[in-house]
């Protein structure tokens, strides 16, 4: 009887870590995407047409849909099923992601590429709850810590990958990827447990109107503008998105079924973590598309050399998360965050001169600064988000974590548009002295998320 128990509960614990992989494998699949288009974005606009903007577009008409439905993701889950709704949305990836890959223009690869962040919004809120149903004590741990080190591969292996792909075949094989990986999670959802919440919350749908409005009606402006010189219907458009914003912000504290926890804010630890969320990503995700917009319309050079450019980036990040969490994070705190966001702002720093040394050559000692900008991104990442949690209450935990979610990828939205409008404007003056303008940007951007993360520990 005791080798039959034995044996079954070895059977349970393989069940579980093979769920477990069904899950990482969607979030290394969305993870993947994202990276994969920023380095092939200078090839696609070359093959489909389309303005400068249409470089930024490919980007961030994933990462807005995906930033303002990431909430409603989760409560749909909550509502139908996790599982059910993991496995929706890993099928509309698949779909979305084979639009993308046939798009015949650029205007349908945008709107394909909204459809993947729409799905993605289905998928990644399911992932903490179905790990939270598959586990306990302290292989619970050992299961959240398995991101981490998914998230850092993905991060060393989409730009590369990306550059492989669009190099040697063609940038639409970078999307087919997509299609067996999603086949073969889908293949293993039945491994997943079916877990939704005891009590279901409604739908807030006017609450994700007015964010996805707000958002949108801010975002298009920042991209766009430039291309069209700035005309007063493009202010007109910005200020009413900042309104809508503020709609939302009043909804949420008057809706029966909010989006977002209104006592989240009577602490301003948790929205100094916010401002510091949305003005890091916007500094990550915009630095990498300016780096490939240099090297590739600036220089000239290949898909390849672009993405393996940034390799020391991406390297550097992987290496210095596993080094925070194994052993600065325990020995160093909330502390770490400040010094993270100075290392990485001493590596922006540092890629000014190195473009003003080399104006129309490759930049070697770039390399250099991305890593030493990639190293402070590793020690900043792991002990943020242990921090913006640190003093949310039990029931605010979902919500909490859902916004920083969300923030995260609307504030990588904004980077594109902001980072990548500064590259446009400035490129008439040379792509080395346009790179200095974005990094420059930059680097003020880091010194604001230094002081929002100081407040977040008062």
């Amino acid at each position: 009887m005791r080798v039959r128990e034995e044996t079954g509960a070895a059977t349970v614990h393989r069940w579980r870590w093979a769920a477990l992989a069904t899950l990482l494998a969607a979030e290394a699949m969305n993870l993947l995407d994202a990276t994969v288009v920023q380095v092939a974005a200078p090839v696609v606009r070359r093959d489909l047409g389309g303005g400068e903007a249409g470089i930024q577009w490919f980007s961030a008409a994933y990462t807005l849909p995906f930033a303002v439905l990431l909430i409603t993701g989760g409560r749909l889950g909550d509502i139908a099923g996790r599982r059910r709704v993991f496995a929706l949305g890993v099928a509309g990836f698949a779909v979305a992601s084979a639009c993308c890959a046939a798009a015949p223009s650029a205007g349908a690869l945008i709107a394909a590429r909204a459809g993947q962040g729409a799905a993605a919004a289905l998928i990644v809120p399911q992932t903490i709850g179905l790990i939270r149903a598959m586990f306990d004590g302290p292989e619970t741990a050992k299961a959240f810590g398995s991101i981490g080190p998914v998230m850092g591969l993905s991060a060393i292996c989409g730009p590369v990958l990306g550059a492989v792909l669009t190099h040697a075949v063609s940038w639409r094989a970078a999307f087919l990827v997509n299609l067996p990986l999603a086949a073969g999670v889908l293949a293993t959802v039945p491994l997943l447990p079916e877990d939704r919440a005891e009590h279901r919350p409604r739908l807030d749908a006017a609450g994700t109107a007015l964010a996805t409005a707000g958002a949108a009606m801010i975002v298009y402006p920042l991209i766009q503008g430039n291309a069209v010189g700035w005309p007063t219907w493009m202010w007109t458009m910005l200020a009413g998105g900042a309104l809508l914003l503020a709609v939302f912000a009043l909804h949420q504290r008057r809706a029966a079924a909010p989006l977002v926890e209104p006592s989240l804010f009577s602490d301003r630890g948790f929205p100094a973590a916010l401002a510091t969320s949305t003005l890091f990503f916007a500094v990550m995700n915009g630095l990498m598309v300016v780096v490939v917009l240099q090297i590739q319309l600036g220089l000239g050079q290949d898909v390849l050399t672009a993405g393996l450019t940034l390799l020391p980036w991406s390297g550097a990040m992987a290496a210095a998360s596993w080094l925070a969490g194994t052993r600065l994070v325990p020995r160093f705190g909330p502390r770490l965050m400040v010094a993270g966001l100075a290392v990485m702002l001493a590596g922006v720093c540092a890629a000014i001169p190195a473009y003003r040394a080399y104006p129309d050559s490759y930049p070697w000692p770039l390399l250099g600064a991305l890593a030493l900008a990639g190293t402070g991104n590793g020690l900043f990442t792991v002990p943020f988000f242990t921090a913006a949690l640190a003093r949310v209450r039990p029931h605010e935990t979902g919500s909490a974590a859902g916004l920083l979610n969300a923030v995260q990828q609307f504030g990588g939205t904004l980077g594109i548009a902001v980072l990548g409008t500064a590259f446009f404007r400035a490129l008439p003056h040379g792509p080395a002295s346009a790179a200095e303008v974005a990094f420059g940007l930059a680097a003020a951007l880091l010194a604001l998320a230094a002081g929002t993360a100081v407040l977040m520990g008062r």
